[in-house]
């Protein structure tokens, strides 16, 4: 709300005139401006609430509507807005209007302010950006925009670097008391601590430049290598391993590009994780080739025939005998687990329905024991000393046969009276009749 008073230095005491302003916006800024000077009055002091171009219109008509009440009027208007007082002390007409000039010259001053400042903190945020930029680039120069091969130069460089890394780490392995702190590895490669933080951070480096710069190369090796038992992201892993392996060999001074040589190293990493890493049972490394062999020829005579090719012409086409190819076939087949369902509906398992072994049979432990006994009851026709050699002798209730050498020591008996006790106790086994009981058992 604005008051608008007379001044009782000059005229009679005027009605006061309360005008509802335009409710201004929360941040309001207090700015001084110039002072109106007068020959009849003294100086007059003028504070202005600007920087919000509400505030200001609303003041302007304000102002406008007290100079057609009152004409004559030669004091100030005083003016409340919540944060601070504003106060008016007019004289003339033409000293209001120049005061509404002067307002919307503030304004305009205060606007291309605010420009000039937005632009200019605009600026400074930008030559930040460049400047972390621009240190970015020259500390590890790690991140390029696209992924480009190398140059010479750099695959030099890089190879170097990681040479050394390769040659520190083979130190620190061969320190084999214990993990050797950061000083001890130092004084091993005969070292200080700075320049061996130095070289593994460069080989760090080195070894992530040469892996982002030639990534789409070992995408393109690893793709013409799914569907064999890995997928595309471990392929890939594994053709970086296999690039990184090759760029620490890497001699520049042959004059042939990285991207050349690490084919080989990208391929072999890719094909050697197929046969160690893609089946739960692992086959060496020949028996795979083989079968992978077998496979081709396979797939290519089912096209050409259109049906399943026999062993014998996959054995034609690869070179192999026909055992062999029947062999591998059979050995390169997936591993099924024993807890898979048989259908889909069901809930029976292959385990519930695959025999176990021949011992665990009931009706082979009932012949077992019905044998044990038969053998038993001949036993004990014999003297004791004879039955105890042919229990030693031939390892009866699961002890480990012994020789009559061995049983002689037991007995203090020779050896040879040993072998004569063994053979006349099995010719009077053979004398009787109850032998006959034991051809049911034997297969």
């Amino acid at each position: 709300m604005a008051t608008i008073c007379a001044s009782s230095n000059h005229c009679p005491t005027l009605p006061s005139i309360s005008l509802y302003s335009v409710p201004s916006k929360s941040s309001i800024r207090t700015q001084q401006s110039p002072l109106l000077s007068s020959s009849s009055s003294p100086k007059l002091g003028l504070s202005l609430v600007s920087d919000d171009s509400l505030t200001i219109e609303a003041t302007a008509e304000a102002v406008a509507l007290a100079n057609a009440v009152v004409q004559a009027a030669r004091d100030a208007v005083s003016s409340a807005c919540g944060l601070g007082e504003t106060s008016f002390h007019g004289h003339h007409e033409f000293e209001l209007e120049n005061y509404g000039m002067e307002c919307r010259e503030l304004r305009n001053v205060s606007g291309e302010g605010r420009r000039r400042r937005r632009k200019a903190r605009e600026a400074s945020e930008l030559s930040n950006v460049e400047l972390g930029s621009h240190c970015l680039e020259q500390r590890c120069s790690l991140r390029p925009a696209n992924s480009v091969y190398l140059t010479h130069r750099e695959e030099a460089e890089f190879s170097l670097c990681l040479k050394e890394g390769a040659r520190l780490e083979a130190a620190r392995r061969r320190i084999r008391e214990h993990e050797p702190t950061s000083s001890q590895w130092a004084d091993a490669v005969g070292m200080k601590r700075g320049s061996l933080d130095k070289v593994l951070c460069n080989a760090r480096e080195s070894r992530e430049r040469i892996t982002v710069s030639y990534k789409r190369l070992v995408i393109s090796i690893a793709t013409s290598y799914q569907g064999k038992g890995l997928s595309l992201q471990d392929l890939i892993q594994e053709g970086s391993i296999g690039l990184l392996r090759g760029a620490e060999r890497f001699d520049p001074n042959k004059g042939y590009k990285l991207s050349t040589y690490a084919y080989w190293w990208i391929r072999q990493a890719i094909i050697r994780a197929i046969a160690n890493k893609s089946r739960i049972i692992r086959l060496p490394g020949s028996i795979c080739e083989r079968v992978a062999k077998i496979a081709e020829a396979k797939t290519v005579l089912s096209k050409r025939l259109g049906r399943l090719p026999t062993y014998d012409e996959i054995a034609d086409v690869v070179g192999m005998d026909v055992s062999s190819v029947r062999l591998l076939s059979e050995r390169s087949r997936p591993p099924i687990s024993a807890d898979l369902a048989l259908t889909n509906e069901g809930c029976m398992t292959l385990q519930e329905i695959i025999p176990g072994p021949e011992e665990t049979r009931p009706e082979t432990m009932v012949n077992r024991q019905l044998m044990k006994q038969e053998v038993e009851r001949l036993l004990s026709t014999l003297s004791e000393r004879e039955a105890y050699i042919l229990r030693l002798k031939f390892g009866f209730n699961g002890e480990t046969p012994r020789s009559c050498e061995e049983i002689g020591r037991l007995l203090n008996l020779s050896r040879e009276r040993v072998r004569q006790i063994n053979c006349i106790a099995l010719t009077k086994l053979r004398q009787i009749s109850t032998r006959d009981n034991l051809k049911v058992y034997m297969v």
